[in-house]
């Protein structure tokens, strides 16, 4: 808990800095600050890292001394007819045992299969931080590509609701036909269903995005529109592609996965060897009076090697070791995978940066064009060659890209992210990179 509300005084003692401004528009930087305080997942990773690492001290406690203390204290009732006396006596016994290995191949490989849990367990935790970034940036873009869309259809509806008024007014004159006037009211109905279901889609994005950073969502910095969205060159991005399937975490993660499961075929293999300790042993045993015979105390102490030679158990270390090299055959189809999944998950999003791209400036170049288009529809409506289905037509093509205009520059960016990412190469500087690009 207090982690998290470090993040969130710091951007509430932002917001009183403004004064009268009524609240902060956070960016990307302060909503990954809450994220790593908040989310769930992340801190699920956290923890699970948190135990990986303890491998490696499992894996070395195999090569170092167990050391035991065992002891009792008994009360003992015999009875013998060829002794007079009682039979009642206490005894007690203590025994301190070191065991040291000399020669154990299973420890051994313990050893190096704890250091690859231990390593592996940091890689999952860079891969959950990396997903957690993506999360981030991927809910914040839905959340502005949301609000767009409502406003692109608010304006749409505020524009239809004057076409519709003027149409009524034409019709009420006898200078347009009631199909106008039908046209005009079918237009702001669909535009009225469209409204609803674009507040809907914005409060479900919003509510995504609150699971991530678990707070109430603040005001969201925009994306400045005459800020530019290429934030990787050709040359980068083909150079992220190529190194993916080599560098990309899933690839790290697969490849230390295949040594764990090298080492646990080694380990299992190494039940049919034998195994090697040095002992030391020292105790005492005490026997009260016994009858007509006087009490004992005695002291032992030991020092020796021992040896164990493995025969049979019934099967079960060769079921093992089978059962261990099956699961190495699995580990390595499943680095094999992650390595074609790396290669496409490049690909994709390098198209996804390169077609992003050129859609923008297409898309930028139709909305001067759709701009024209409405402007001169609707002077050729004033002078009677166009009919107001014309203009309706036309102003709800402008709205249309403007909305796809907004939405490509955002997957565009998102897009860059999700290629350095495939590439194993996204960190949270990239995310606050971005916030240049936003204005409050």
């Amino acid at each position: 808990m207090r982690k998290l509300q470090a993040p969130l005084l710091a951007l509430a003692a932002a917001c009183g800095a403004l004064g009268a401004a009524p609240a902060l528009a956070a960016n990307l930087g302060a909503l990954v600050d809450l994220a790593r305080a908040g989310d769930a997942q992340y801190a699920a990773a956290r923890a699970a890292a948190d135990a990986g690492r303890e491998r490696r001290v499992q894996g070395r406690a195999g090569l170092l001394p167990a050391v035991n203390l065992s002891g009792n204290q008994r009360r003992n009732h015999d009875y013998s007819s060829a002794y007079a006396g009682p039979g009642d006596y206490t005894s007690s016994n203590w025994a301190l045992t070191v065991n040291q290995p000399l020669l154990r191949k299973a420890n051994l490989e313990a050893y190096a299969q704890g250091e690859l849990q231990s390593l592996l367990a940091e890689q999952q935790l860079k891969l959950a931080e990396q997903e957690l970034l993506l999360r981030v940036a991927k809910g914040y873009f839905d959340v502005l590509q949301a609000q767009d869309a409502l406003a692109a259809v608010g304006a749409q509806k505020q524009a239809f609701a004057q076409q519709l008024a003027q149409a009524k007014r034409s019709y009420e004159v006898g200078l347009a036909p009631i199909t106008d006037v039908n046209e005009a009211q079918s237009r702001y109905d669909l535009t009225l269903a469209q409204e609803i279901a674009a507040a809907n889609d914005l409060e479900v994005k919003r509510r995504v995005l609150e699971k991530s950073i678990s707070a109430p969502l603040p005001p969201l910095a925009l994306l400045d529109p005459a800020a530019g969205i290429d934030i990787l060159g050709a040359e980068q991005a083909g150079n992220l592609a190529e190194r993916a399937a080599e560098e990309a975490l899933p690839v790290a993660i697969g490849r230390t996965a295949e040594q764990v499961a090298r080492r646990e075929l080694g380990k299992q293999a190494a039940g049919h060897l034998p195994t090697l300790d040095l002992v030391l042993s020292v105790g005492e045993a005490r026997n009260a009076n016994y009858g007509a015979f006087g009490g004992t105390n005695t002291h032992q102490s030991s020092v020796g090697v021992e040896l164990a030679l493995p025969l049979y158990q019934g099967g079960a270390v060769g079921s093992r070791e089978r059962e261990a090299a099956a699961n190495l055959q699995r580990a390595r189809h499943e680095l094999a995978n992650a390595q074609q999944q790396a290669r496409l998950d490049a690909r994709q999003a390098m198209l996804g940066v390169q077609s992003g791209s050129a859609l923008h400036r297409a898309l930028q170049q139709a909305l001067q064009s759709s701009e024209l288009q409405v402007k001169s529809t609707q002077r050729g409506f004033e002078v009677g060659v166009r009919n107001r289905v014309d203009v309706l037509n036309a102003e709800q093509q402008l709205y249309a890209t403007r909305k796809d205009l907004a939405a490509a520059r955002y997957q565009t960016l998102l897009a860059g992210l999700q290629l350095k990412a495939a590439a194993g190469q996204l960190t949270e500087q990239d995310l606050r990179a971005i916030d240049a690009l936003l204005k409050e």
